[in-house]
């Protein structure tokens, strides 16, 4: 079984580009645009003064927003798991190697950036609700162990950016440099 099927060529292709059936496109978006907006808010928020009634309303949603993605990033991994993934362009072997890599350590963050951060949660005194339900902790009030799990989130963050970034870069010299339609793959 396969998640791919075709589609008509983009104008001046040369051929028809396979594509990810659209419930994976839908679900890439989705985490896409989530993971974005996670690492706007994340980043805004910590820029906040503690105290502020607002930086604990904008935390518990980062933290629902973050677990809903984490949960769709667990639906990606086990499809990408169970079905084919359409065949890449006829690229070099580095450009394979690179591709691959950087997709790669992008599942790690979206793995690692949820654990990380609910891990954090879960030695303060607050811990982590889910959309309003209160999740189970994991630890005791430990500044030590909250400070070593939020920096690793921290770091995650930082690391997520650059990889979207490359992620981004590298479809965007497919589609324009290279003109292979690699980027027909995963639009709506």
């Amino acid at each position: 079984m396969t998640i791919a099927h075709s589609s008509s060529a983009q104008p001046g292709a040369d051929a028809p580009a396979p594509r990810y059936a659209g419930s994976l496109i839908a679900l890439h978006w989705l985490i896409a645009f989530g993971i974005i907006g996670l690492l706007a808010l994340g980043l805004y928020m910590v820029g906040l003064p503690k105290g502020l009634p607002v930086k604990a309303t904008l935390l518990n949603l980062h933290k629902s927003i973050g677990l809903t993605v984490f949960l769709l990033v667990l639906l990606r991994i086990m499809a990408r798991v169970a079905f084919h993934r359409p065949p890449l362009p006829p690229m070099r072997p580095w450009q394979r190697a690179a591709a691959r890599t950087t997709q790669g350590l992008l599942y790690v963050a979206m793995v690692a950036m949820p654990l990380s951060g609910y891990l954090g949660s879960s030695f303060n005194r607050y811990g982590t609700r889910f959309w309003g339900i209160p999740l189970p902790k994991w630890g005791w009030d430990d500044a030590g162990l909250r400070g070593l799990f939020f920096g690793i989130h921290e770091a995650i963050a930082y690391a997520l950016i650059v990889l979207i970034v490359l992620h981004v870069a590298g479809a965007l010299k497919h589609q324009w440099i290279d003109r292979d339609n690699l980027l027909a793959r995963m639009l709506p």
